[in-house]
């Protein structure tokens, strides 16, 4: 009389043929499925979602969505020039912004013809480093400005963009402008 004693291990795994660790040779379920969550996992991304597993191909970043055609609602500060009088500097900028692409996060602001250089992170913060640009504010001669200032772009429909503009007048110094500029399409 032969006696054998034999031993059946199961193996333990995940059995729901959806999972993502679905392990087709398990025989008993470990409860250790892990299903699918659809979503943005780039984490630069504007719309990143840290629960996401799977990614859908629906990730935007804050690049793409800030180029384009902005609209724009100034809130700037008047310049008086004395003899000439005030002028309204928001009645010197245009209706609409061209923002465009340079690769690497660089933008360029067009403002009626005037480029301003800016960059722009994954979270959309907008840093518009110093510059020296040519503007004219409506007198018909072109002054050398400063400007400089952020901005952040929100979702694919706003922003805003604050911008200080520092210039000299001759014979009458240094004047300070501030800007806020709110962006809508």
């Amino acid at each position: 009389i032969m006696i054998l004693f034999s031993s059946c291990k199961k193996e333990l795994g995940c059995m729901d043929s959806i999972a993502l660790n679905y392990n087709p040779n398990a025989q008993q379920d470990d409860g250790s499925c892990i299903l699918p969550v659809l979503g943005c996992t780039d984490e630069v991304a504007f719309n990143y979602n840290n629960l996401a597993n799977t990614d859908d191909g629906t990730c935007i970043y804050a690049y793409d969505i800030a180029q384009g055609t902005w609209n724009i609602d100034p809130d700037c500060d008047d310049i008086t020039i004395p003899i000439i009088g005030t002028i309204s500097l928001n009645d010197q900028l245009p209706e609409t912004i061209d923002v465009l692409g340079d690769g690497d996060n660089s933008l360029y602001i067009d403002i009626s013809g005037t480029q301003v250089y800016g960059v722009i992170d994954y979270l959309g913060n907008i840093t518009i480093p110093e510059q020296t640009v040519s503007i004219d504010f409506g007198l018909g001669v072109p002054t050398d400005v400063q400007v400089s200032g952020d901005g952040l772009v929100d979702d694919e429909i706003s922003g805003s963009v604050n911008l200080i503009y520092i210039f000299e007048v001759p014979l009458l110094g240094t004047q300070t402008i501030t800007c806020s500029i709110s962006l809508s399409r």
